[in-house]
Formats: structure tokens, sequence, C-alpha cells
């Protein structure tokens, strides 16, 4: 099974449709999308359409969540008065040009969407959120403590944990080693960002998730991820921030992925 998952695409419509062409080139079974469709660019509305018209399982990330219910609060965690004052641009001029349609659709995203696979003796549970289990705006950063984030996935019950909205990608391994000694490795992924990475790399960034045949949690190598960069035009996207109310620091965040 090869399961494609991508998320964070922030209104970036030439970056959507660029990573269309990307997976549409690849041997995929399936496709997911784990939200944060708006915000930050021009094209909130288009997004959704892509999405819609291609029936792909969509959770909602916190900015969706934020724009379905007309809040002026997309969850976001600014640090600085610069970044304060530049996302209440952005959802404001997100909520102003988002329609009734469009806007109902991300409304009704789930929260979560959970996998159960029975491939072995025992289950194998795959769980695709976009902050964490626990909050929508949840950050799980790759130096997170490996305790809290077993906790977290224990917690969740849950053996292969997909995320994105830091927008930056990884996988972790974790071996959470059992009472009787064995061992039960939990896979936690973070799947990058489709349209606003923070990596230092501006291109677009998605995951395929390989589980084969035999997958189980006494296996960590039957279980793999395959981290994706593909190129977009930049420029086009930078520029029509540029050339909108939107803050001009989010075109040169395109540019530098940061």
């Amino acid at each position: 099974m090869r399961i494609a998952l991508f998320s964070d695409i922030h209104a970036n419509l030439p970056a959507l449709e660029a990573f269309f062409k990307d997976v549409e080139s690849r041997d995929t079974d399936a496709i997911y999308c784990l939200g944060d469709l708006v915000g930050y660019n021009i094209w909130p509305n288009e997004v959704v359409d892509e999405i819609r018209k291609r029936g792909i399982p969509t959770i909602a990330g916190n900015y969706d969540f934020g724009i379905g219910r007309s809040s002026d609060d997309c969850g976001c965690a600014y640090k600085t008065d610069d970044e304060k004052a530049n996302g209440k641009v952005s959802i404001s001029f997100t909520n102003k040009i988002m329609k009734d349609e469009q806007r109902a659709y991300l409304r009704t995203l789930p929260a979560h969407i959970r996998l159960e696979f029975q491939l072995n003796d025992k289950p194998l549970s795959v769980l695709l959120v976009h902050g964490s289990p626990r909050r929508i705006n949840e950050y799980l950063f790759e130096d997170r403590e490996e305790k809290s984030m077993i906790r977290i996935m224990e917690q969740a019950s849950s053996d292969v944990m997909v995320f994105g909205h830091t927008h930056k990608p990884y996988h972790r391994i974790l071996d959470s080693v059992q009472p009787e000694g064995t061992h039960h490795f939990r896979h936690a992924v973070n799947i990058g960002s489709v349209g606003k990475p923070k990596d230092g790399d501006p291109r677009g960034g998605y995951v395929i998730l390989h589980i084969n045949q035999d997958a189980s949690v006494a296996d960590k190598e039957s279980i793999a991820v395959e981290s994706i960069r593909f190129d977009y035009d930049v420029e086009k996207a930078a520029k029509a921030v540029e050339d909108s109310v939107l803050p001009n620091a989010y075109a040169e965040s395109l540019r530098i992925a940061k």
C-alpha cells in the first residue's frame, strides 16, 4: 500500500497544481489531505475547489477551522507583534474573499481520519491529524522529547501518526519496549507543506507512506516513509501576494522558505 499524504497548501494554487502533476506521475493507491487549505495567499476558493473535485479525503487544519466559522482567529501561534499584525491582515482578507459554498465545506471537515489495517495478528492503526491528536494547532516539532511523543501516540492508540502544521518534514521511529520485553515501533511522520515550506527549501513537499503486506509494529522496516520535494512557480505565488493587500513578508517567506 502506497499512500500519498499532503497538507498546508495555504491558498497557494501554483504549488497545489504542481503537486497534483507530481503525485499523479507516481504509483499510489490512496491520497489524503491533512488540512490548512487556506490563508496567506489569494486562491483559497480555487484550492478548495481543486481538492473537492478530486474527492480527496481531507481533515481540517487550524486555518480551515477558523475560516469555516468566519472567525478572526486562525489558531496560529504568532510570536512577534509584526507576525500578529500580518496574521490579522491574512485572516481578514481570506474571510472577505471566501465564498459561501467553499466556507461551508471547510466547516464540515473532520478533525481526524483513522486507517485500521489487519495484516498480522495485531492491528495497525494509522492516525491522520493536522497538529496533534490533542489539539488541531499543537506543534509537534522534531525535537519533541521521545517520551512525550510516545505518550501522545499511546493515548491516541496510534502506531503511525501522520501530521503537518509545522511545515517542517521529518520521520521518527520510536521504540516503546513492552513489559514482556517485546518492541513496539511507532512512526511519527510530519509531511511538511505543499504551499508554505519553512525548512529552508522553497520547493513543495509531501510524503508517500509505504505499508508492506507484512507490516507489523514489531518490525520497524515494514513501514517506510518517502519524502518528496517538487518544483513549482514560486515567483508566481510570491508576486500574487505582492499584488494583493497581503503583507509582502508572506511573499518573501515563499522565496526563502522560512
